[in-house]
């Protein structure tokens, strides 16, 4: 069974069910009960038009959701609605389908949620992770999204900032190794800029270059995280470095500075340096007080404290990461590294244990753990 061609024709048969009128809830239920019979069908009988297939089973079990409480009318004239067997067109529709999800009648970060969870193709965890709430509290939040839409028509399309930050999302959860939805994003947002003339869109397809050009160099063979001081920059993709830093200085020229924008710089001047020893920290920490001026996130607050630390000294990364909350995530590896820089080692193995066991990922779990093992290992002698 070929699971990636099922994930990538889930969006278009979700858009052809909302287009044909079914609210996002019952033909997000129908594909799901479509893709399940597919697994079951196919190994025995694969079709020769799978969009097809997936389209007409995924209408059929809609129409038996409908039957159970439409009226007679309507659910006779959507019958003679179904859609005829034989070839369908090969059109892209996840991009549209972004759109539609972000719907005026949800918040931003609901229709992020939903977006995530029905389009691309995140669990609930890892939502969850990326908001940073309990799974729990997001399973809440999308079951709220569904019951909104419910029964909503997907006429008008929502607006591009929400897009951009479900594409933005996706992204960094294919970066992170979990799931592959990386090259996605960013195809998807080579469309949205071939679409759309906006600098924001521009910076956000000039982050994910940079980003995704160091992809091949932040894995060691044994699968394990080799952080940013220590890759092979002879391993970066420098054709897609370029084009994200053309596409970055084009965008800067235009003086309409974003949070998109802002990050994308950050990630050129890693890219620009030759060596580790050679970036440029204290401008670094100069677009993160942009960053945090624009969005005052409490990660890019935690992610300036490093920056700090690098450029002026580990005590005063260590005095700006006192003022970030403590229960943030890699807040405990942030101040880890710190201390390790200043010489604390005891303290610093101690920190990364505590990181490791606090860890979502497994790949960053086992580098921490060998972090502190390392020190361990330096105290000992």
């Amino acid at each position: 069974m070929d699971e990636a061609l099922l994930r990538s024709l889930t969006p278009s048969v979700l858009t052809v069910l909302v287009r044909r009128g079914a609210d996002f809830a019952a033909a997000e239920d129908a594909v799901q009960d479509a893709l399940v019979e597919a697994v079951r069908v196919w190994p025995a009988d694969p079709p020769r038009d799978a969009k097809g297939w997936l389209i007409t089973v995924a209408w059929r079990k809609f129409l038996d959701q409908t039957r159970a409480d439409s009226a007679r009318r309507r659910r006779e004239d959507r019958v003679e609605e179904e859609p005829a067997p034989g070839p369908t067109p090969a059109v892209d529709d996840t991009l549209q389908l972004y759109f539609l999800c972000a719907h005026p009648s949800l918040t931003p970060s609901s229709a992020v949620a939903l977006t995530l969870r029905a389009v691309g193709g995140l669990t609930t965890r890892q939502i969850a992770e990326a908001y940073l709430v309990p799974e729990a509290t997001m399973a809440q939040r999308i079951s709220r999204a569904k019951r909104t839409v419910s029964g909503v028509r997907f006429e008008q399309p929502g607006d591009v900032a929400t897009v951009l930050r479900v594409l933005y999302l996706v992204f960094n959860e294919g970066y992170s190794g979990d799931v592959d939805l990386a090259a996605e994003a960013i195809r998807l947002t080579r469309q949205l800029a071939d679409r759309i003339d906006h600098p924001e869109v521009a910076g956000l397809l000039a982050l994910m270059l940079l980003h995704h050009a160091r992809r091949a160099a932040r894995t060691a063979p044994d699968g394990g995280l080799v952080p940013l001081a220590e890759q092979d920059r002879g391993r970066w993709d420098t054709a897609s470095i370029a084009e994200g830093v053309g596409i970055l200085q084009a965008a800067l020229a235009r003086d309409r500075l974003g949070e998109f924008q802002a990050q994308a710089a950050i990630a050129a001047l890693h890219a620009d340096a030759p060596t580790a020893g050679e970036t440029d920290w204290v401008q670094i920490v100069e677009w993160y007080d942009e960053l945090a001026r624009l969005t005052d996130s409490p990660v890019v607050r935690l992610n300036r404290a490093v920056a700090v630390g690098e450029a002026d000294g580990s005590r005063a990364g260590l005095a700006a990461l006192a003022a970030v909350d403590t229960a943030l995530p890699r807040h405990t590896a942030a101040a880890a590294y710190l201390h390790e820089r200043d010489g604390d080692l005891t303290t610093a193995a101690r920190l990364y244990a505590e990181a490791a066991r606090k860890a979502t990922n497994l790949a960053e779990r086992d580098h921490l753990t060998r972090q502190a093992a390392r020190l361990n290992s330096r105290r000992c002698r």
